[in-house]
Formats: structure tokens, sequence, C-alpha cells
């Protein structure tokens, strides 16, 4: 991390506007689904970036689901972040997207919250090192802990679909040098043959539980999660110019235990919580 902002981390014990194509309806299903029998998308290539204008639709300044703004970005020159996908698939097949395009499961596009639409982005599988290319088309996923859906073809090419989630880097491309862009590689080597022990996982999952400037207030909710969990350990870190303190738990071993916790807290009266990736 970069210098200035304090981290406090616990480590567990094991144990008004809504855009054209993201209704709430969309995010009232109880469970999507791919097609019926497996399918072979080996043969559907990543979508190849060009300059396009912005849509007409899916661009306002701002929108509001489920009663939380989102701003949407004004460029998404330098976007670079990781976090949480998950995948959309055959209950929107044919629907009209954000952007006004037809949502097609087989095709390589993808929703995300405030990227201008289009943007294509390089997604990369932390834990594999897999990476596909894909045309942002569409809003969403608004599950507090994700920050992009894929179409069911490139979530099956990156190996998300079998675990409905992966833990990724989303980069955003600039159309005209596209080629510049190499993909991201985890830190460590992968397991061969002869090695009878699984290869250590390149990145660290968190859930921030809130962010301060004021250090007293950190440590009010330190306390309160103290009274909630009986063993932590706090250490603090530096990432900016200014002193932010961020109140952090983990690392946790999956993201159905990030999932599980934030709700155990959202139940306690605990709302702003979100996953990080170290």
């Amino acid at each position: 991390m970069n210098s200035h902002v304090k981290v406090f981390s616990f480590f567990l014990v094991p144990g008004l506007l809504l855009l054209q194509g993201c209704s709430s309806s969309r995010y009232a299903v109880e469970q999507d689904y791919g097609p019926a029998h497996d399918v072979d998308v080996s043969h559907i290539k990543d979508a190849v970036p060009r300059s396009e204008p912005r849509s007409k639709s899916g661009n306002p300044k701002s929108y509001k689901v489920r009663g939380k703004w989102y701003t949407v970005m004004n460029s998404s020159k330098g976007y670079v972040k990781k976090g949480i996908a998950s995948w959309y698939g055959k209950k929107f097949h044919g629907h009209t997207t954000s952007s006004g395009e037809v949502y097609d499961m087989y095709a390589m596009t993808a929703a995300h919250k405030t990227l201008p639409l289009p943007t294509y982005v390089r997604v990369t599988h932390l834990k594999t090192g897999k990476s596909v290319i894909v045309k942002v088309n569409d809003r969403g996923p608004f599950h507090e802990n994700r920050i992009i859906d894929l179409s069911y073809a490139a979530a099956k090419k990156l190996g998300v679909t079998g675990n409905g989630t992966a833990v990724v880097e989303v980069r955003a491309i600039d159309p005209d040098n596209f080629h510049q862009h190499k993909p991201y590689q985890p830190k460590f080597k992968r397991p061969s043959l002869v090695q009878a022990y699984p290869a250590k996982s390149p990145y660290k999952l968190y859930l921030q539980v809130g962010a301060f400037n004021d250090q007293k207030n950190a440590f009010k909710l330190l306390k309160r999660l103290n009274r909630m969990f009986k063993k932590r350990k706090i250490h603090s870190e530096f990432a900016s110019k200014e002193k932010i303190y961020r109140v952090r738990i983990g690392p946790l071993s999956s993201v159905e235990d990030a999932d599980r916790l934030s709700a155990y807290l959202h139940k306690k009266g605990i709302s702003t919580t979100r996953i990080e990736i170290d």
C-alpha cells in the first residue's frame, strides 16, 4: 500500500432513476441460471476494443437503484480495481441492457455500476491468472460486495460459473492502445504435478467495516466489534497523504464468508461494509 492511511484489521477465528435494462426486477429473482446443458465457449473470442461514442442511454450523471445513488464516471481512463465478479445468464438473455443493446449471454459483455457505457475492460481471475476482454454495456451488479457482472460466456471462459463468484482485477482499456495492455500475472508459482500442497493465494480478502478521519471514531467501532468477536489482532498501515482510519475484518477465507459476515453485521446495525482485496 502507499503511505498515510491507518488500517486496522481483525483476524477472526475460522469457524429516482432506474436505467433501462437494469430494473430492480432483475435483482429480485432468487437465482439466475445458465443453459440447461453444458456449452463449449472456447470458440467465443474476446471483445475487440474500439473507440465508440458514449451510449445515449445508461450514462446519466447519477442514478438510483434500491434506494442507493450511483455516480457515473466521466472517464474510464486509468480505472483499475480488484473485487468480486459475479455473472448473469439466461434469465436476462434477450432483454435490453442499460446501453440499449440486447443482452446476449453468449457475447463477451459485462455490467458495471459506474463505468461509462460502453467501456472495454480486461477482467483477470486473480487466483488462476486467466483473463478475458469484455465490453461493459449494462448497469449492475447491485449486490453490495460485487464490482462486475460478467455475461455467461465471459464467466465460463474465466472459470467463474462453477462457484458463481471470483476475485478479479478489472482494468479499463484504451481502445487506441489496447495491445499495450499486459494481463495481470499473479505473484505465485502454479503448483506442479509433484507438489503435494496448494499454491499460496496471491491476494488477501478483507471486509471493510468503516473508514474515518477521526481516530477516536475508528476505535469506537473497534470496541463495538471487539464485543462481537472474541479474538482479534490489530495492525496499522499507511496508504495515502491524508490520514484515514479504516477498520477491516480479515483476511477471510472466501467470498461466501465475507457475504455471511456482511449480512450478520447488517443485522447488528453496521451497514457500511464492503469487500477489499490486498
